[in-house]
C-alpha cells in the first residue's frame, strides 16, 4: 500500500517539484535537480515504512529542495552559488513558488523548455517525458518505440544542450509560440497514449498518465493564447477515450474488446466535455490529426451498440488523416476498419504495405490484424500462426492474455 502511495505521488508530483525546483535554482542545474528529485522519492520508501508524514507533498518538496542543496554544495565549482543560495534573498521567495498558480506557471515553463528549437525534436519529446511527467528511460522508449540506450542518449544531449546554449526558464517568444505548441501537443498526446494502451508489463492501463496528460492540456487551455483548434481537438480526443476507461477491463483485470464493452460504463460528462471541446476546435481556421482521431473517437462513443458503429465515415476519417500525416499505425487501422466492412481483398493490400519493423514494440498489433484477416476469410491455421506471432510480441501480461483466449476461441470453433 506504501509503495502504491508513493508511486501516486511521484506520478502526480515529479513533474512539479522538477519545474519548481528548475525555476528556483536555474536550467543549468537539471539533471542534478532531478537526480534530487529521484533521491527524496528513495527517501520516502524507507523513511514511509513506519509511519507517512501527514503532508507528504509538503515532506516532499522540503526534502527535494534540501537535497538539491546538498547535492550543489558537494560541486566544487557550485560553492559560491550554493552560497547564494542558503545567505542571500533568493531564498526569500521560494515558499511563494509553491502557490498553485506559480506551480502551474512553472510547469508550462517547462513544457516549453522541454519543446525550445535548439533540441532536437526526438530529444524534445524524450526530455520532456522525462522531466514533467516522470517517466523512466524504460518507459520512454515503450512510449517512443525504442531503445532505452537511445533515450538515455537523448537526454544526455538534451541537457547538454540547454546548457550550451544558454536556454532560459521563460515562455517563447510570440513569433515562435506556434511551432513550439506542435510539439507540445505531440509529448502530451504519447504521455496519454502510453496510459491508455500501456506497454507495461503487467498494466494495460495507467490512469495516472492519462490523468496528466489531460491535465497538461487542460493548463495550456486556461491561457488564451495558447488556445488553438488542434489544442482543443486534442484535449477532446483525450476525454473520449478517457471516458471509456472504465469499460477496457473486467473484474478479473481481464480486457474487454470494444465489441463486448458495457456501454453504460461509459463516462457520460466527460463524453459531453469532449464534445464541447470538439465544437470549439472547428470555430478555429486549421484542421490537424487531432480533429480527425476525435471525429473518429466520437463515432465510436455515438454508436449505441458496437453493430451501429459507421465503419464507413470512420474510413473516410482514416484517409484523411493519413493524407495529413502518412504513418504505418493510420495504415494498420484502415486494414482493422476495411476488415469490419469485410472488403479483405483491400485489407490484405494495406497490410502487405505496411512495414512491420516501423511499429516497434506494437507490431502485436499488425499480426493481430493479420490473425483477423485469415480468420474473416476461413483459414483458421494461419490465423493462430499469426497469434502466435502476436502473443511473442507482446510483453503486457494482459494482452497475450486477450490473444492467447481468441486464438483458443477459433482453435475450438468447427
Amino acid at each position: 500500500m506504501q509503495h502504491k502511495i508513493i508511486d501516486h505521488l511521484f506520478r502526480h508530483h515529479y513533474g512539479k517539484m522538477v519545474a519548481i525546483l528548475t525555476r528556483f535554482f536555474g536550467l543549468a542545474h537539471i539533471e542534478t535537480i532531478e537526480d534530487a528529485v529521484q533521491d527524496t522519492f528513495v527517501k520516502a520508501t524507507l523513511q514511509w515504512r513506519n509511519q507517512q508524514p501527514d503532508n507528504p507533498e509538503a515532506w516532499l518538496t522540503k526534502v527535494a529542495k534540501n537535497r538539491t542543496i546538498d547535492l550543489l554544495r558537494s560541486l566544487k565549482s557550485e560553492k559560491n552559488r550554493h552560497q547564494q543560495i542558503s545567505a542571500g534573498t533568493i531564498s526569500i521567495p521560494i515558499s511563494d513558488l509553491f502557490l498553485d498558480h506559480e506551480i502551474e506557471d512553472s510547469q508550462l515553463r517547462m513544457i516549453f523548455v522541454a519543446c525550445h528549437p535548439s533540441l532536437k525534436p526526438q530529444e524534445q519529446i524524450a526530455f520532456a517525458l522525462k522531466s514533467i511527467s516522470g517517466f523512466s528511460t524504460i518507459e520512454i522508449a515503450a512510449a517512443l518505440l525504442t531503445r532505452e540506450d537511445a533515450i538515455t542518449k537523448r537526454l544526455q544531449r538534451a541537457r547538454k544542450s540547454i546548457i550550451a546554449n544558454n536556454i532560459q526558464f521563460e515562455f517563447p517568444a510570440p513569433h515562435e509560440l506556434q511551432s513550439r505548441l506542435v510539439r507540445v501537443m505531440e509529448v502530451i498526446y504519447l504521455t496519454f497514449n502510453e496510459g491508455f494502451h500501456s506497454t507495461n508489463t503487467d498494466n494495460l492501463i495507467r490512469e495516472d498518465l492519462c490523468g496528466e496528460a489531460i491535465r497538461l492540456c487542460k493548463l495550456l487551455l486556461k491561457k488564451e493564447n495558447f488556445r488553438t483548434g488542434s489544442m482543443y481537438a486534442l484535449f477532446a480526443l483525450m476525454c473520449f477515450h478517457a471516458s471509456r476507461l472504465e469499460s477496457k477491463t473486467n473484474s478479473k483485470n481481464e480486457i474487454v474488446d470494444i465489441r463486448e464493452q458495457d456501454r453504460s460504463k461509459w463516462h457520460l460528462p466527460m463524453i459531453e466535455l469532449a464534445k464541447n471541446a470538439l465544437t470549439k476546435a472547428t470555430e478555429f481556421d486549421e484542421i490537424s490529426i487531432y480533429h480527425f482521431e476525435a471525429a473518429i473517437a466520437l463515432e465510436h462513443v455515438k454508436a449505441s451498440a458496437f453493430s451501429d458503429t459507421n465503419w464507413n465515415i470512420i474510413l473516410y476519417y482514416y484517409d484523411k488523416l493519413y493524407d495529413i500525416q502518412p504513418s504505418d499505425f493510420s495504415l494498420l487501422n484502415k486494414a482493422i476498419i476495411n476488415i469490419q466492412l469485410n472488403k479483405l481483398q483491400a485489407a490484405k493490400e494495406i497490410l502487405e504495405a505496411i512495414k512491420c519493423d516501423k511499429l516497434g514494440q506494437r507490431q502485436y498489433l499488425y499480426f493481430g490484424c493479420w490473425a483477423e484477416y485469415y480468420s474473416k476469410k476461413g483459414d483458421k491455421l494461419t490465423s493462430i500462426s499469426c497469434y502466435e506471432k502476436a502473443i511473442a510480441n507482446t510483453s503486457n501480461a494482459l494482452e497475450k492474455a486477450y490473444l492467447k483466449k481468441k486464438m483458443d476461441f477459433l482453435g475450438t470453433t468447427n
